[in-house]
């Protein structure tokens, strides 16, 4: 499979000036440059690159014993050392010589061996002279994992939502006894499960817990206009205050300045959660263990069963709270923003893939499904989250390419590229909302181990399989 040009070396190479970054040991870094150039005279192609590997890593193994790692930044230089071995071409496995595939000549009889007449088995001549099998390519790879570790068995997935549905309708009757006054809507679970966007095992489910707010009483108020200056969030307003004074809605006791705080909704129902619901009970009568989680911040149920484990996350939402439909999320932010409303763009940006995939029958959902799966089974791509991939496939799949199935190697090379392109620039832009930055929370140090696999990984897209 063939790499994109936009990712040669001249771009690899420069991936540690546009990170800022300072490299250790130049006399070194120079010796393995000259090495490695004039290898590429005496050896040719395939020579050098073989010496190529051997002296990175061993320059890798000094960097690490005399270094220390805050100093010597290894992963920073890693990435450069691939961008020089990226350069060079894949061998083309040599057909065997002519003497391989001729039939093997019988041994001399050892001097304690029983003299006789020697035969060569045929069967043995012909497994000898066979072809070696052929290597899969990149497209069988990505289909056969895709087959083993991205399907989750039909099984599975109707127990999860079967599990899901009686846990709201057991919270929903709670929350409605407890807190009478409130009032919430239908609790609806939902999700990447429910769109066929979740990948692996079906252990996690979106409840979506809403609140009804009266007409009139309530305006949106984007992020980027309150003191917080987050464009990722709203602040949810109370209005009507001369006609319908404070205490007219039952949401008014979760004010703070004239605003709908959502951090002192979250710690009231976080204490009812953990103290008054009676899960032992709940759970005996649905066949598992259910127990809150008390180490998230966010609202989190945990369910065992004897075939799945399943983690709940309890979403309180403000839906609908405008004419352009948005989904408004209570989530534990931290600082100014700690009172505002988190905007969820999971269900648009759902949506919009599947709109572009029933256009031309494309495989867009496939992909973000297999990025998905790697990145869970890769311990360095774990702080890349379903929010990430989403906006690379987003990205992609709005170009006019083929996205057929003949082509899904192709994307999810493309995606990569992608990926280390943004990491680059430490920016990847929201698709909906361009002004957030979803790489703004990551340490630089995080920036880098992701980099650093993902150059492996595009060097070697068969190791992330």
């Amino acid at each position: 499979v063939g790499l994109s040009p936009n990712l040669d070396r001249q771009t690899m190479a420069e991936f540690s000036q546009k990170r800022g970054k300072r490299r250790g040991d130049e006399g070194l870094g120079s010796m393995v440059d000259f090495l490695l150039a004039n290898a590429r005279l005496v050896l040719g192609v395939g020579g050098a690159a073989v010496l190529g590997i051997a002296t990175l890593a061993v320059k890798r193994f000094i960097d690490r014993a005399t270094s220390p790692r805050d100093e010597d930044d290894t992963k920073g230089d890693s990435w450069k050392e691939l961008s020089l071995l990226k350069a060079t071409p894949h061998l083309q496995p040599r057909p065997p010589p002519a003497a391989l595939s001729q039939p093997v000549l019988p041994l001399a009889p050892s001097p304690s061996a029983p003299e006789g007449p020697a035969e060569t088995d045929p069967e043995v001549t012909s497994q000898l002279s066979s072809p070696a099998p052929l290597c899969l390519t990149l497209q069988e790879r990505l289909l056969a994992f895709e087959r083993d570790r991205v399907t989750i068995p039909a099984a599975q997935v109707a127990l999860a939502k079967q599990l899901a549905g009686d846990i709201a309708l057991e919270l929903q009757a709670y929350f409605r006894s407890k807190f009478p006054e409130l009032p919430f809507g239908a609790f609806v679970p939902g999700g990447p499960l429910y769109d066929g966007l979740q990948a692996g095992a079906a252990d996690h489910v979106r409840l979506l817990v809403p609140l009804v707010l009266e007409p009139g009483l309530w305006s949106l108020v984007p992020g980027v206009d309150t003191v917080a200056r987050d464009p990722r969030c709203w602040a949810v307003r109370r209005t009507q205050l001369e006609f319908c004074p404070r205490g007219s809605s039952p949401w008014d006791r979760f004010l703070v300045g004239g605003y709908l705080s959502s951090r002192i909704l979250l710690e009231l129902l976080r204490k009812a959660l953990a103290a008054s619901v009676n899960w032992p009970a709940i759970g005996s009568l649905l066949g598992c263990l259910i127990w809150p989680s008390m180490v998230s911040e966010e609202l989190l149920l945990e369910v065992q069963h004897e075939r799945l484990e399943l983690t709940v996350a309890v979403l309180v939402a403000v839906p609908g709270a405008d004419a352009d439909d948005r989904l408004l999320l209570a989530w534990p932010l931290e600082g100014l923003a700690g009172n505002l409303w988190l905007q969820d763009l999971y269900p648009v940006e759902a949506a919009r893939l599947r709109a572009l995939d029933d256009h031309d029958a494309g495989t867009r959902r496939r992909l973000l499904l297999l990025l998905c799966a790697v990145c869970r089974g890769c311990s360095a791509l774990g702080q890349l989250g379903r929010g990430h991939l989403t906006q690379v496939v987003l990205r992609l799949g709005e170009d006019n390419v083929d996205w057929t199935e003949a082509a899904l190697g192709e994307r999810f090379l493309q995606a990569l590229e992608l990926l280390i392109g943004s990491l680059e620039q430490a920016s990847l832009p929201c698709h909906f909302n361009p002004s957030v930055n979803l790489f703004s929370s990551l340490r630089e140090e995080e920036i880098d181990d992701i980099g650093y696999a993902l150059y492996s990984g595009l060097q070697e897209p068969e190791g992330l399989l």
